[in-house]
């Protein structure tokens, strides 16, 4: 089992949780796990007793103070790439 991390742990978590919102702001942060084999976070987001888990890579959110704006875009195309996919959305 991934280690869960608190949000204070996570770089940029801020910035995650604001494009979350602006996504859909009823989607809940859940849990945060980090995936040592992948070197990323694992987000379980939780919308109407739906789960969804997305992964963000380490890299990107540590590197999202030197990159700016095209952080801010990759980071926008995977969150919309798995809370707007259907298939992601699992009954709890």
């Amino acid at each position: 089992m991934d280690p869960q991390v608190s949000k204070e742990k996570i770089p940029s978590y801020e910035i995650v949780e604001e494009k979350i919102k602006q996504i859909d702001g009823s989607i809940i942060i859940l849990r945060i796990f980090y995936i040592f084999d992948h070197m990323a976070y694992k987000f379980q987001l939780i919308r109407n007793n739906k789960l969804c888990m997305v992964e963000i890579p380490k890299k990107l959110l540590d590197d999202f103070k030197k990159r700016g704006s095209t952080s801010e875009k990759d980071l926008t195309e995977i969150l919309n790439l798995y809370v707007q996919n259907s298939n992601c959305w699992t009954k709890v």
